[in-house]
């Protein structure tokens, strides 16, 4: 993890937050390569919801909802972490079901007393710690109304359920996605982007027919992990684990995980949970709306059952890094890559003219035009001809195209790839087609042999 972490300052992918003031616990900025990265692992994620489906609709509901939400979720009132604090020296405060779970791993007696894990020092009582983040509406603090900033997407598209009924001419099974922000207050927050306390979601609520709730938890599972492989994650990382009864949700009747080993150990990548019909019901409940389909064709009326698969941005990112991380020897010189899909890569060509005279540079510039209108390209002229290999293979970029002389006398340039290595001469017609048909031909990760 110390490596990948050192790979994204060093690129320009991930910095701690405010960093020239010392930082701030748990919070990250992204730089331009990890925007560009992010950006297309949402946009990867909103096309298998809606350019490859016709039964999903999207939202993008407000970070601040009425209290009343967060009341008839469950949050205000369930959603809390037992807090200890070490009485000794270091005074850090810890979740007390994590150091549990840690002393059964280790073969101890979860039920023996704790100790903490950094000095030894004796532990609070627990106490019960709400995780979100609490905020006013008016101009005096004093005066104004509490509200929260989200600690999931997830009620925002419920509370539209109305809404969208009434517009998306849709019937069950359909479903609602959203991409966007969320806030938790953890209490433990770390290994790097993978625990944050602000956060972006994908997620999407798939209404169904009760009786059919248990077919389409199924599909959404084997749907999902699908998604990972396709984008090129190795399925020898990736498993599939439910949750036990002592695990489930107050909400669900059944979850499973999709777990990745990240540097970390298994953990999870995203979640998909049969809400059942708990959700609309409570928010039925408390704002005296009906939250209900009526079946024109069997005069059926009832409340739909909901599908969740629901992923972080920020760890699926993480999980795009790590899994396509890569460090060999290539003639005698060690060269670190990121073996990116070429579909998510921040960038998707470079264009390197060999020399930095003779027209060469000009030349380069005049093809850079040509392709940015069509794929997300870099032009790059800073330093040896290797050099800039490196920094392109350490980005993640796919292609590079070499402007040398004997472009200025056929209108060729070289392509080279950054997984074979492999570098051929073609001629510059035609070289956006040739590369927008590279992008969108069928991609299969040179780890998987």
């Amino acid at each position: 993890m110390e490596e990948i972490v050192a790979l994204c300052k060093r690129r320009g992918f991930v910095f701690p937050s405010s960093e020239i003031y010392g930082g701030l616990g748990s919070t990250y900025d992204y730089g331009h390569y990890g925007v560009l990265l992010k950006n297309n692992v949402k946009a990867e994620w909103w096309k298998a919801m809606l350019q490859e489906r016709d039964d999903i609709v999207a939202v993008d509901s407000a970070i601040l909802q009425h209290p009343r939400v967060w009341e008839a979720s469950g949050h205000l009132e369930g959603f809390t972490d037992p807090l200890v604090q070490c009485l000794g020296k270091c005074k850090k405060r810890w979740r007390e079901d994590h150091l549990r779970e840690a002393v059964e791993a280790e073969g101890g007696d979860p039920n023996a007393e704790l100790r903490c894990p950094e000095c030894g020092g004796e532990l609070s009582e627990p106490r019960q710690f709400n995780l979100m983040f609490e905020t006013h509406v008016g101009p005096v603090a004093e005066e104004g109304s509490t509200v929260y900033l989200r600690p999931e997407t997830a009620q925002g598209i419920f509370i539209n359920f109305k809404n969208v009924l009434g517009f998306a001419r849709k019937k069950p099974p359909f479903g609602i996605a959203q991409v966007g922000k969320s806030f938790r207050n953890e209490i433990t927050p770390g290994n790097f982007i993978f625990r944050t306390r602000e956060f972006e979601q994908m997620e999407m609520e798939y209404f169904v027919p009760p009786a059919e709730a248990q077919k389409w938890h199924q599909h959404w599972m084997a749907e999902r992990e699908r998604w990972y492989t396709e984008l090129g994650i190795r399925p020898d990382h990736l498993r599939v684990r439910a949750h036990g009864e002592d695990e489930l949700s107050h909400y669900s009747s059944a979850t499973s995980d999709i777990e990745y080993l990240f540097p970390i150990g298994w953990s999870e990548l995203e979640g998909i949970a049969d809400r059942g019909d708990f959700d609309l019901t409570q928010h039925a409940k408390f704002s005296g709306e009906k939250l209900e389909y009526f079946d024109q064709q069997t005069k059926e009326r009832y409340v739909p059952h909901v599908i969740e698969p629901a992923a972080g941005a920020d760890r699926a990112t993480l999980a795009f890094l790590v899994d396509s991380y890569e460090v060999e020897e290539v003639e005698g010189r060690q060269r670190t890559v990121l073996r990116l899909h070429p579909r998510l890569a921040p960038v998707k060509v470079a264009v390197l003219p060999l020399v930095s005279k003779d027209g060469l540079p000009e030349k380069a510039r005049e093809i850079f035009g040509d392709l940015r209108r069509r794929l997300p390209t870099e032009f790059d002229e800073g330093g040896s001809i290797g050099k800039r290999y490196r920094r392109q293979d350490e980005i993640g970029t796919p292609w590079g195209i070499t402007v040398d002389h004997q472009t200025m006398e056929d209108d060729s340039v070289t392509l080279r790839d950054r997984d074979s290595l492999e570098q051929v001469r073609v001629p510059i017609e035609g070289l956006g087609d040739e590369l927008v048909g590279r992008l969108e031909a069928p991609w299969r990760s040179p780890k998987l042999g």
